[in-house]
């Protein structure tokens, strides 16, 4: 009889152990809040953040080659005039076609309310376009224009054809008599087609002879490895004209290691390095066609605001270019962007 007592009474307490260990939630919800509870506020308040985040426009930024100054330049002065409920996607393409049409259609999956384009090729960008088209994004074709213009909806660039021309005036100058030169070109950018149609405008009848022209599409190692087997089969070479700072820049290395003193450099962007050459005392790179991010940069901006705000807008911009060379180049600095 005692055993079953003392088996009873183990029971009851058994069971009053078990209904307090479980009452865990008794009482006010502040002085018994669970861990599941604080986790359910901590994805709640992480929510918030992230739709707080994505509130405003998304817009994305779609360039030939990300390590290049003029497009940071260009990317930079977009973001400083955009304003402050707007976020910007970077994308450079390595100056690979294909790749820009991969990060474009990553930014449409992204739902990017506008896209700003500088694409590696005019032509092979149109698929990408033909897409930004379908999904109703609209395009601001920045620096090179794109082949299709009627799939973008307004163009903003430099005046690049006199870019080139005030380059081959500025040669005719210091080469009176005329000269053999050599032509490093881009043929899937426009705009440095453009270039290098105003500098043979401007050297036209001028007694030049073109040794040799090559395209490097745009780089500067191919630049310098090029000029190095130029410089060997050429003994002489009175001149080179490049469609970027950034080929001009790979040219001079060679022209600089090979010592000579007797060579003209030119190029087109006006890029802060560039620059830093050109005033240097002797230095082969005497000029450049210069332009200026930052004004297509705030042109950009406001251009974007008004298509998406339905207002009018200009649908092409030409920024004014001019000459950078040893004359000058202090007025302009070697610090930054003109």
């Amino acid at each position: 009889m005692k055993k079953r007592i003392f088996t009873i009474l183990m029971a009851v307490m058994m069971i009053t152990l078990l209904l307090a260990g479980c009452k865990k939630t008794a009482g006010t919800p502040q002085d018994n809040t669970t861990k599941e509870t604080e986790e359910a506020k901590a994805k709640e308040a992480q929510e918030e953040a992230q739709e707080e985040e994505e509130a405003g426009l998304l817009f994305g930024y779609s360039c030939i080659n990300l390590d290049n100054p003029y497009f940071q330049a260009l990317e930079k002065a977009i973001e400083t005039s955009i304003g402050e409920d707007v976020r910007i996607v970077s994308m450079g393409a390595e100056n690979d076609a294909q790749k820009q049409n991969q990060q474009i259609q990553e930014m449409i999956d992204m739902g990017v309310d506008a896209v700003f384009l500088s694409p590696v090729d005019w032509e092979q960008i149109e698929s990408a376009l033909e897409a930004l088209k379908e999904a109703g994004i609209p395009v601001i074709n920045l620096d090179t224009q794109v082949k299709n213009s009627d799939l973008t909806a307004a163009f903003i660039g430099s005046d690049n054809k006199n870019a080139g021309y005030v380059c081959g005036k500025d040669l005719k100058e210091k080469c009176p008599d005329g000269g053999k030169i050599l032509i490093f070109e881009n043929k899937g950018i426009n705009s440095v087609n453009e270039r290098i149609t105003g500098f043979e405008q401007a050297i036209s009848n001028a007694g030049f002879e073109v040794l040799n022209r090559v395209d490097v599409n745009g780089e500067k190692k191919k630049a310098y490895e090029q000029m190095k087997s130029f410089l060997k089969q050429y003994p002489e070479i009175n001149a080179v004209m490049c469609g970027t700072d950034e080929v001009a820049l790979g040219v001079l290395q060679a022209v600089n290691e090979a010592g000579r003193k007797d060579i003209y450099i030119y190029g087109a962007d006006g890029c802060p390095e560039a620059k830093e050459e050109i005033a240097k005392e002797g230095s082969a790179f005497v000029g450049t066609g210069a332009q200026s991010p930052i004004n297509i940069g705030k042109d950009a901006a406001k251009t974007v605001m008004a298509v998406l705000e339905d207002k009018d807008y200009e649908e092409e911009i030409r920024e004014e270019t001019f000459i950078i060379n040893k004359d000058n180049v202090e007025l302009y600095g070697t610090n930054g962007w003109q």
